[in-house]
């Protein structure tokens, strides 16, 4: 079926005549006059397609930079409870990563160990969470002579909450790393999947410029 064009039914002396048709047919006539650029024919509107909820089962980037991250309660190598929270007034450098004794985790943790002391110097505190249990913490950190917390997030919990990403693949736990400052305010995050090492320089740099 064809439709004549907007301009040509829409002419005001075709407004203005007497009534000689019912009122819904000049209501039918005043529709299909009416332009619409939702198609490229006139006065036929496509349906506006409604919004969709935004999903709940995929956490993504929660945590940004100057945001405040929600506090946590883990356990550390030890079994001893820790938050946050307990952290606020000084850096901290906290840092995911998918497991212990894996080559790329342990490469990443020694090499916050041999620059530990440089964190401490600067006030810092350096703080690794992986979804292993105490247990394996403890074991990770004796093997490799490791100063600093360990915490265990097992189930994942505050990496989702955080919204820490996954790797290229989907298959295993991301590996990211967070700066905050005194006041708890995220100033840098560094995703490090395949150089673990790299960023040791970048976060002692941010740290002491704070």
């Amino acid at each position: 079926m064809a439709f004549a064009a907007s301009t040509a039914c829409c002419k005001p002396s075709a407004l203005l005549a007497p009534r000689t048709s019912s009122s819904s047919s000049l209501r039918a006539q005043a529709l299909l006059c009416s332009p619409s650029t939702s198609t490229k024919f006139h006065g036929l509107k496509a349906p506006v397609p409604r919004r969709r909820a935004a999903s709940t089962g995929i956490v993504c980037g929660k945590v940004n930079k100057g945001s405040v991250p929600p506090n946590f309660t883990l356990k550390d190598q030890d079994g001893k409870t820790v938050s946050l929270s307990k952290f606020k007034g000084k850096p901290v450098v906290l840092y995911f990563y998918p497991a212990d004794e894996t080559p790329g985790c342990t490469k990443q943790a020694c090499a916050f160990r041999d620059s530990y002391e440089k964190y401490k110097k600067a006030g810092a505190e350096v703080i690794g969470i992986s979804g292993d249990d105490a247990a394996s913490h403890k074991a990770f950190a004796k093997k490799y002579r490791l100063p600093f917390t360990l915490l265990s997030d097992e189930g994942n919990k505050v990496r989702k909450e955080w919204g820490v990403p996954s790797d290229l693949f989907g298959t295993l736990p991301g590996r990211q790393t967070y700066v905050l400052d005194k006041k708890g305010v995220v100033q840098y995050i560094y995703n490090n999947q395949f150089q673990p090492e790299k960023h040791i320089g970048e976060t002692l740099k941010i740290i002491e410029n704070l």
